[in-house]
C-alpha cells in the first residue's frame, strides 16, 4: 500500500497562492506592522477595552435603543488616544492592506464559480473599489 497521499490539485495551487503572497514585498511590511502592534500589551489593551464600548453601544443601538452621549463621547476620546500612537494608525493601515487583498483573491474565486472559467479583468465592476470615482 503507497504510504504518500497526493493533495488535491485545488490545494497544492492554493498553498502556492501563498507562498507567492507571502513572496510579495509589502508582505513583510504588513507583518512588521502588525507585530509592532502586538508587541505592545498597553496599546491592545486600550484596543480591547474600545473594541467592547463599540459592541456595547452597537448591541443598545440594535435593540432601539439611545447610546448616551457620555458613551459616544467616552468612545471618541478612546478612539482618539488609540490613534495617537503610530503603532496603532500602522496597525490599521496593514489590516486594510490585509482586507483588500483577501477581497480581490475572493473576488476571483468567487466570479470563477459564477462564470465556470477564469474572470477576466474587465468582468469586474472596479468603479465602486476606487475612492472618489463618484459611482456610488
Amino acid at each position: 500500500m503507497d504510504s504518500t497521499i497526493q493533495e488535491p490539485p485545488v490545494l497544492q495551487k492554493t498553498k502556492e497562492l501563498c507562498k507567492t503572497i507571502i513572496e510579495q514585498p509589502e508582505f513583510a511590511s504588513i507583518r512588521e506592522r502588525v507585530e509592532a502592534f502586538l508587541q505592545r500589551e498597553d496599546l491592545r489593551s486600550k484596543y480591547d477595552v474600545l473594541m467592547m464600548k463599540g459592541q456595547a453601544i452597537q448591541q443598545k443601538q440594535q435593540q432601539g435603543l439611545q447610546a448616551t452621549d457620555e458613551e459616544i463621547a467616552e468612545l471618541e476620546k478612546g478612539k482618539n488616544d488609540l490613534v495617537s500612537h503610530k503603532e496603532v494608525t500602522d496597525f490599521f493601515d496593514a489590516q486594510d492592506e490585509i482586507h483588500r487583498i483577501q477581497n480581490e483573491v475572493f473576488q476571483y474565486v468567487i466570479k470563477t464559480f459564477e462564470l465556470g472559467r477564469v474572470p477576466e479583468d474587465y468582468e469586474f465592476d472596479t468603479c465602486c473599489n476606487n475612492e472618489g470615482c463618484g459611482c456610488s
